[in-house]
């Protein structure tokens, strides 16, 4: 009897904070949005809240910057899939219903956008080393197993549910 009362309250606090996870993400790229276009209108202020004391050979790391910039606000969509897609397949499980063909292509497209993050990442990375390593802006960065190994398993769950799902129909099929 437990069980039942916790499931319920999980999915409900569940959807509750994806939905506070997608308010976030977008408020996110908006912020990094607004900071690119102020690095652009007032580039010494921006700079020095930032950390960096602007001078005339600087201009190679505000570029960067920028970059980062762009790579932060081009998360956005790919977050946004992720949540969204979540989102659905909790709704599927409150119904019921989770497995359908339809949250084994979610499960495909999170994978993806997952993927598009990672890679994201590494150009975060790649300029964190290289273009920006001997810059008074210094980014922090790690790599992680983990991530990777999600979206393989994204990739793994999406072909399972998209299999039992079509043995589902199977079987409804034959009966």
């Amino acid at each position: 009897m437990l069980r039942t009362q916790a499931f319920p309250t999980a999915l409900s606090a569940s959807r509750m904070a994806l939905r506070a996870l997608i308010l976030a993400n977008l408020v996110f790229g908006g912020l990094v949005l607004a900071l690119f276009i102020a690095s652009l209108i007032a580039e010494d202020w921006v700079w020095t809240a930032l950390g960096v004391r602007p001078n005339g050979s600087n201009a190679t790391l505000f570029l960067w910057g920028r970059v980062v910039m762009v790579i932060g606000i081009g998360s956005v969509p790919f977050t946004y899939i992720v949540l969204t897609r979540l989102l659905a397949i909790v709704d599927t499980v409150r119904l019921g219903d989770p497995f359908v063909a339809g949250n084994a292509a979610r499960l495909k497209t999170m994978a993806w956008a997952l993927l598009g993050l990672e890679l994201l990442h590494l150009v975060v990375v790649a300029v964190a080393v290289g273009p920006l390593s001997n810059t008074q802006l210094h980014l922090d960065w790690s790599f992680s197993v983990t991530r990777w190994l999600a979206v393989l398993l994204l990739f793994v769950l999406a072909q399972v549910f998209d299999d039992g799902a079509r043995m589902r129909d199977d079987l409804k099929g034959t009966v």
